[in-house]
């Protein structure tokens, strides 16, 4: 593979996208774009500020007006918010039970969508994850890959990250399943074109030589 190249990658929470889009970059010499951390990173200073997630105007108005900085070394990825590192908080409780809420918001999707086809455009070979990067952000990707895995599977590994009772793991991945599965503004979904790969009984390393290959590297 060489020159400029785009590789989409889509999926639940819990799926592997992070670990493999960060891990594909890195054997590719690849940026890496992380754009759930960006909607992140918004839920962060909207809580911060004592915003509802609930309230649109106000959850746009805080999008509007936040320096955000976003690093695409996925050696070293960093995400800041008005020159605050924020990488830790954005994967604590309060962020995670809010982020659907505030990523539903159509303006925060313009505004964040628009910046991360600008983060794209300029950096030539790059790995893109989130929920819709096939469907809205770059449908016209090189390689486009949809990671799922089971609910019990996913909770495994996010009760391992966390810490916290898999069962209740499992029901907030349901609940975050349906709310950016039923979004009215780019919802979770598969593209047409992508590949689905199921994680469930696959290593990451198996994942990503999986990838390589789709895209005729050798391993």
């Amino acid at each position: 593979m060489s020159g400029g190249c785009v590789v989409a990658v889509d999926g639940p929470s819990g799926s592997g996208k992070s670990t493999v889009s960060r891990r594909l970059a890195e054997a590719l010499g690849a940026s890496y774009l992380d754009t759930g951390a960006m909607y992140r990173a918004v839920t962060w200073a909207v809580l911060r500020a004592g915003v509802d997630p609930a309230d649109a105007a106000a959850v746009a108005a805080v999008c509007a007006r936040i320096g955000l900085e976003i690093d695409v070394d996925p050696r070293r990825p960093f995400v800041r918010v008005d020159g605050v590192a924020v990488d830790g908080p954005i994967r604590g409780v309060d962020v995670t039970a809010a982020v659907s809420a505030v990523a539903a918001v159509p303006a925060v999707r313009a505004a964040l969508v628009a910046r991360q086809r600008e983060i794209i455009a300029t950096a030539g070979r790059i790995v893109v994850e989130g929920r819709d990067i096939g469907t809205v952000v770059a449908p016209d990707a090189d390689l486009k890959v949809y990671l799922t895995a089971s609910v019990d599977e996913r909770a495994r590994r996010r009760s391992g990250e966390n810490r916290v009772d898999v069962d209740a793991t499992a029901a907030d991945l349901r609940r975050r399943d349906k709310l950016d599965s039923t979004r009215a503004a780019d919802p979770l979904r598969r593209a047409p074109d992508a590949v689905e790969l199921d994680t469930t009984r696959l290593g990451i390393d198996e994942v990503v030589s999986r990838l390589r290959g789709l895209l005729g590297v050798r391993a």
